[in-house]
């Protein structure tokens, strides 16, 4: 009888390119693993995938076996989310990935109410401005801005991202605010070192223009206090600003050409399968969370 976790491996191992990658993801050190494939090649009587020590391939079997087991997964899984319900109680470590701003003014203040009413859930909170590789770092959850560049991870949308144009007011008491696009290119944009151009939406086409500035950073966190001390003008997400607009720190920019584009924020998982109700569970409680402040 095929084994359920025997059929997670495989599918993990073949998505994730490989069966340490496939572990980690599962909770089972590399050996164990490899016993697994091992035990549902031995139970199907054919080998599955050429392995080496750097590379995991299938084989022409398990090309033809790949279909049947993700339909087997996926069956199993509908059928335990049928009868859990909500009466599963939700425990266990939750690995949380997000940026240092979305962390401190978002994620932190959620988590404690989440907290409260998981006993069982413990959660790490990894927060970094570089976007993360989920599987090696066994995250749960990473949220994101902007569409998924990598295919073989899952997205889901959690909410819009409204994002426009901030300065000080004391910047502006020096620097006339910019009407038109064409007008940044006299005034000190507040970007990443890369950054030298930023994108707008004009009437559903994307515009692209060039800024510079004497002040660059690789972290949003001082981008935006770089904004408030009266740096310049930075791009920034509404949620990130909404103090600084309520006490007059910032000011908001409009341009009559084109608007910053809404990103949306996203949950990224490195795959659907055999997800934790506790992930459910939190994904869950931050689209509350963001369709209430958003």
């Amino acid at each position: 009888m095929l084994d359920l976790a025997d059929l997670a491996v495989l599918i993990e191992a073949v998505q994730q390119g490989s069966l340490s990658a496939a572990g980690r993801r599962l909770g089972l050190t590399p050996v164990a693993a490899s016993r697994r494939l091992a035990a549902l090649e031995a139970e199907v009587g054919v080998r599955l995938v050429h392995r080496t020590t750097r590379s995991l391939s299938l084989t022409p079997e398990g090309e033809a076996f790949l279909p049947h087991a993700e339909a087997i997964l996926a069956h199993a899984e509908d059928g335990r989310a049928a009868v859990a319900g909500g009466d599963e109680e939700a425990g266990g470590l939750l690995r949380v990935a997000a940026s240092v701003p979305f962390g401190r003014k978002v994620l932190t203040p959620m988590l404690g109410r989440f907290l409260a009413e998981h006993p069982r859930v413990r959660v790490e909170l990894l927060l970094s401005d570089a976007v993360v590789d989920i599987a090696a770092q066994g995250v749960d959850v990473a949220i994101r801005f902007g569409e998924l560049r990598d295919s073989t991870l899952v997205a889901r949308r959690l909410s819009a991202n409204p994002r426009g144009l901030y300065a000080a007011p004391a910047y502006l008491a020096q620097h006339a605010a910019p009407t038109r696009l064409a007008e940044l290119r006299v005034h000190e944009c507040l970007a990443v070192p890369a950054g030298r151009h930023w994108t707008f939406d004009r009437n559903g086409r994307t515009i692209r223009q060039a800024v510079a500035g004497r002040f660059a950073a690789d972290s949003m966190e001082a981008l935006h206090e770089a904004a408030v001390e009266g740096l310049g003008i930075a791009q920034l997400s509404r949620w990130n600003v909404r103090d600084e607009l309520v006490q007059g720190r910032l000011v908001e920019i409009a341009l009559s050409d084109g608007v910053v584009p809404d990103q949306g924020i996203w949950a990224v998982l490195a795959t659907r399968r055999l997800v934790p109700r506790k992930v459910h569970l939190f994904l869950d409680a931050l689209a509350a969370q963001l369709s209430d402040s958003i």
